[in-house]
């Protein structure tokens, strides 16, 4: 069996200069070595409300999905992402029912990440993914290894969303959420957990 690398979730980047394209990047554990997977709009949606733990009235598709599982009997073991001959991403799931049994799904890499980000479920990689897609980050940022996937660039409205006080982000969020913009929603929430930590650092 060729040997695996676990990856972490690092967050999600938007390209500024193609409108609705976003890139997935996952990074080798104990490793620098990251993988960019590009995704649409729906798909880094549903990841990054559950990386900013936005508070939802209704569940998102991925939602349904692992409550759908669970309801079988289900869960989602692990993920694998691999790699297909025209260069695209996917993966494989790992599925283990209420009788043990193994069952390997094929999936969308986005699908699979924004399932295993639900249920704690790890993602591996092969050695020959990480040779072939692998890179390495432009910096050696000591910090950039403890990305929680909150760098997600969203530019527009972050003026005014700085000059809100933490009151009025909290209601936007809950409205925004409520009207099923979940994008508004995760950057409403990115402003608060900055606000946030800062003040933990202040405090210390």
């Amino acid at each position: 069996m060729e040997k695996r690398y676990r990856l972490k979730l690092i967050g999600i980047t938007y390209n500024q200069i193609e409108s609705g394209v976003y890139a997935l990047i996952l990074q080798q554990m104990g490793g620098q070595t990251r993988i960019p997977i590009v995704i649409g709009f729906p798909e880094a949606q549903a990841i990054q409300c559950k990386l900013q733990e936005v508070d939802i009235p209704r569940p998102l598709t991925h939602d349904t999905m692992v409550t759908a599982l669970s309801s079988f009997g289900v869960r989602l073991k692990e993920v694998e992402i691999k790699r297909l001959q025209n260069g695209v991403f996917a993966a494989d799931l790992y599925l283990i029912d209420s009788d043990n049994n193994l069952k390997i799904v094929d999936a969308r890499s986005s699908d699979a990440v924004a399932l295993a980000i639900r249920v704690d479920a790890p993602i591996y990689t092969t050695e020959k993914v990480l040779l072939e897609a692998g890179m390495l980050p432009e910096s050696d940022n000591k910090d950039a290894d403890e990305d929680t996937g909150e760098n997600f660039s969203m530019s527009s409205g972050i003026e005014s969303l700085t000059s809100m006080s933490i009151d009025q982000l909290h209601s936007a969020m809950t409205k925004a959420a409520e009207n099923e913009n979940y994008e508004e929603a995760a950057k409403i929430k990115a402003e608060i957990n900055r606000r946030t930590e800062n003040q933990k650092e202040n405090e210390e």
